[in-house]
C-alpha cells in the first residue's frame, strides 16, 4: 500500500549475493561462504560438486567421515562446521550411545581438555577410545590397553604411520593422533546420522551439529559443549577466551608468524578450502601457548590447513628447515 526504499531485483531476476541481480539459471552456490558461479566445480570429501542453478549437484561415492580437533580447544565437524571451544573437562568428542538410555553403542571417544598456558584456553591432553570392552588411553606420546567388564568384543589394530598413531577398529572406527594435540576420527558411513558429540551428527547437515546431549538444538558454541562434558563437576564454559587481547605483546608475533597460511606458499589450496578459520585458529593459539610449546601450537596450527588441502588434492610443501622442520630420517 506504500512505497518502502531499498533495491529489489525486476521481476524474474534474482539477487546474486554479490550486488548484482541475475536469472535463476546463473545463481551462484556457497560453499565456505564462498561464492562460486554456475558450472564451478568443487572437491567435497571423495566427491565432486558442481554448482547448478544456485544449488550443488554432487556425485554420490560413499565417503568416510573425518571430524577434527586440534591446537587449543578448534573442532571441525564430521559436516564440516567449524567452531571454537575451549573447555578444561572430560568431553565426548563421539559415540554411537545417542538417544534411548537403553540404546546400546559400539564405539565411544572421550577427550580430556587442560589449560595450555596461563590465558585460559585448553588443548586435548589425552584420549580415550571405549571399543567393545577395551578401553585404550591415549596419552603422553603412548597408549596403554585397560579391559573391561562390560561390553562386546571388538578388534583393533594399532600401526606408527610416519608422525601418527593410527588405530582402526573392526567396526569402522578409525583414530590417527599425532602424540601431541591433534586428533582425527574417521568413520565409516554406516555411522551417518547414528553418533553425537562435539563432532555432530555426521548426517551431511552442518546446520544441525550442535545438538546437545539431551537432543537440543542450539546456536551457542557454548552451551552446545558444555552438555557434552563428562562431570557434571567440572565448570561450565562462559565466555570465550581471546588469548590474544588477553597478551597483545604477542599478537603482531602471532599474526606475522600465521601469515604463512594466507601466502603465496599456499595459494593453490585458497580457492579449495577457505583459510581464515585455520589462520584465525592460528592466531589464537599462537598468543594463546605462552608457556612453552610455542612452536608446536603454531606448527599444528599451520599442519591443521596443510591437512586440509590435501583432502582437497593441493598439495603443499611448507615445512623448511626453519620452519616446523620434521627429521624424516627418524620417523622413517
Amino acid at each position: 500500500t506504500e512505497c518502502i526504499s531499498g533495491c529489489v531485483c525486476p521481476e524474474g531476476l534474482f539477487d546474486d549475493g554479490r550486488g548484482g541481480c541475475v536469472e535463476q539459471k546463473d545463481c551462484p552456490c556457497i560453499h565456505n561462504n564462498e561464492l562460486y558461479s554456475s558450472g564451478d566445480k568443487i572437491k567435497v570429501d571423495c566427491n565432486t560438486c558442481t554448482c547448478q542453478k544456485g544449488i550443488w549437484k554432487c556425485t554420490n561415492d560413499v565417503c568416510y567421515g573425518t571430524c577434527t580437533i586440534y591446537g587449543s580447544g578448534h573442532y571441525n565437524t564430521f559436516d564440516g562446521k567449524f567452531y571454537d571451544f575451549d573447555g578444561s573437562c572430560e568431553y565426548v568428542a563421539t559415540q554411537d550411545f545417542c538417544g534411548d538410555k537403553n540404546s546400546s553403542g559400539s564405539f565411544s571417544i572421550i577427550t580430556e581438555n587442560v589449560p595450555c598456558g596461563t590465558t585460559g584456553v585448553t588443548c586435548s591432553k589425552a584420549i580415550k577410545m571405549f571399543l567393545g570392552k577395551t578401553e585404550l588411553k591415549l596419552e603422553n606420546k603412548e597408549y596403554k590397553e585397560i579391559q573391561r567388564d562390560v561390553g562386546d568384543d571388538v578388534q583393533y589394530w594399532n600401526r606408527t604411520v610416519g608422525l601418527y598413531l593410527v588405530i582402526e577398529a573392526s567396526n569402522g572406527v578409525m583414530l590417527i593422533w599425532d602424540k601431541k594435540t591433534s586428533v582425527f576420527i574417521k568413520l565409516s558411513p554406516d555411522y551417518k546420522g547414528k553418533v553425537c558429540g562435539l563432532c555432530g551428527n555426521f548426517d551431511d547437515k552442518a546446520n544441525n551439529d550442535f545438538t546437545t546431549r539431551s537432543g537440543l538444538l542450539e546456536t551457542n558454541p557454548l552451551n552446545f559443549g558444555n552438555s557434552w562434558k563428562q562431570s557434571p563437576m567440572c565448570p561450565d564454559v562462559t565466555q570465550e577466551v581471546k588469548p590474544c587481547d588477553l597478551k597483545p605483546h604477542r599478537k603482531s608475533w602471532a599474526e606475522k608468524e600465521c601469515s604463512i597460511i594466507q601466502s603465496e606458499i599456499f595459494k593453490i589450496c585458497h580457492s579449495k578450502v577457505n583459510p581464515l578459520p585455520f589462520y584465525e585458529a592460528c592466531v589464537h593459539d599462537a598468543c594463546s601457548c605462552d608457556s612453552g610449546g610455542d612452536c608446536e601450537c603454531f606448527c599444528s596450527a599451520v599442519a591443521a590447513y596443510a591437512q586440509e588441502c590435501i583432502k582437497a588434492e593441493a598439495c603443499v610443501f611448507w615445512r623448511t628447515p626453519d620452519i616446523c622442520p620434521i627429521f624424516c630420517d627418524y620417523y622413517n
